[in-house]
């Protein structure tokens, strides 16, 4: 399984933006503390931001993220996925369809349904088994959207809740694409264009702005 271990050029692990920032959030002695640690680093020090998203290849890399500090799930998963494997974590990518019913109404218009194609979560093998992380949603985004936020214990696997903690509908999962050891960026941006042929749109808006209009 050494392919879950190797950097690519998307899972940048040996990329010093990477490394400066597994230096920096890593804390414990044991492998299953070490990467908690760094998916709360990743979940609630790099704010989801489906604005952001930029779908060149650049737009994916683990050092970019770590530029821009603002993105969505996917680049999210890649940079966990590379702060596992520069520890020497085995970490692999993964992708479901959900209906994802945390949206704005500008994220309604221009993508036309509440499916959300290509969501992107990180596998992580710790203690004998695959694990799945989502460190998507950020503390704070939580707070404000009424959602509890979503933890991960290295043994279980930590995916959205059904419901918000108002016991409204949130998310529900439609599709498993798999699991993979790198980004499969043609497939994505393939079906992002037959999905979503006006996202570009939201490019460059304000998420925060959005939200605050949702919540209010």
């Amino acid at each position: 399984m050494q392919e879950y271990l190797q950097a690519t050029d998307f899972i940048e692990s040996e990329h010093p933006s990477v490394l400066a920032f597994v230096e920096q959030h890593v804390k414990g002695d044991d492998e299953s503390s070490k990467v908690l640690s760094l998916y709360y680093a990743v979940r609630d020090e790099i704010f989801y931001d489906p604005f952001t998203a930029d779908l060149q290849r650049e737009g994916f890399k683990a050092s970019h993220l770590l530029d821009v500090k603002r993105g969505w799930c996917v680049p999210k998963a890649i940079l966990l996925a590379a702060c596992c494997r520069a520890i020497g974590v085995q970490a692999r990518l993964g992708f479901a369809d959900v209906s994802n019913h945390l949206s704005t109404e500008k994220m309604r218009q221009a993508m036309e349904t509440d499916v959300f194609y290509w969501h992107g979560y990180t596998s992580i093998y710790l203690q004998g088994k695959w694990v799945k992380a989502t460190p998507a949603f950020n503390i704070e985004l939580c707070t404000k959207f009424g959602l509890k936020p979503l933890e991960f214990n290295g043994v279980d696997d930590s995916l959205y809740h059904e419901f918000d903690q108002a016991g409204n509908k949130h998310m529900e999962y439609l599709n498993e694409r798999g699991e993979y050891a790198d980004l499969p960026y043609d497939q994505l941006i393939a079906d992002f264009q037959k999905y979503y042929p006006k996202m570009s749109a939201l490019y460059g808006l304000s998420f925060d702005e959005e939200v605050d209009l949702e919540v209010r």
